[in-house]
């Protein structure tokens, strides 16, 4: 599976426009891929609308990222956003496809994405680490993807649901407390470029 996570700053006030127009968008007749997560982000670099879109392959993800950068009108929003970021990424292969909350039952409303750069040649190992290590997290909080970045600097992307942010304190101090998190060995692959966001989904999205 394919996904594409699209990063807008937006201004003061335009958030719920900005999610309806993005909505939208990503339906329209031309539209290929499908919408999964539209959140706003809620600490973190603020200001922040993250759009998750998920494509069966790379064909129909290149397309769409062909239609937006030639649209005059991207994700609905020309006139709204002050900057857009999209990057590409394709799943962990073990993985399950990405879905709406009313099909895999996972819900936040807290979902935290957390980026991190990987050493050269620790991109495979990362993803078999993580096989091995997910099963047993997930327990304790779903794993909504983790996926490596097709673009831009060597990294991979995972988000997590929770229910609050008491709960996301609470599943990452058992994790650890286990001995199951982090993946044992898994730091060893990883830079010390890391990023964690926290976000709200926005009405129109799927990951509720």
């Amino acid at each position: 599976m394919y996904y594409e996570l699209a990063t807008m700053t937006l201004p003061f006030g335009t958030a719920g426009q900005a999610a309806t127009n993005v909505q939208a968008y990503a339906s329209g007749p031309d539209a290929k891929g499908e919408l999964l997560g539209c959140w706003f982000t809620d600490i973190g670099q603020l200001n922040q609308m993250i759009v998750l879109r998920g494509f069966d392959d790379l064909a129909a993800l290149q397309a769409e990222r062909e239609r937006t950068q030639q649209s005059a009108d991207p994700f609905g929003c020309g006139a709204i956003f002050q900057s857009l970021e999209q990057h590409s990424y394709q799943g962990f292969g073990w993985m399950k496809p990405v879905r709406p909350s009313a099909e895999s039952g996972i819900t936040g409303p807290v979902y935290e994405i957390r980026t991190y750069g990987i050493r050269p040649g620790g991109v495979q190992a990362t993803i078999d680490l993580w096989e091995g290590a997910v099963p047993a997290r997930e327990k304790i909080s779903p794993c909504v993807v983790a996926m490596v970045a097709l673009d831009g600097p060597l990294r991979f992307t995972n988000i997590w649901a929770y229910p609050t942010l008491d709960a996301r304190s609470k599943a990452r101090a058992d994790a650890v407390a286990q001995g199951i998190w982090p993946p044992k060995g898994g730091p060893a692959h990883l830079t010390t470029n890391m990023v964690s966001t926290i976000a709200l989904p926005t009405a129109v999205s799927p990951l509720k």
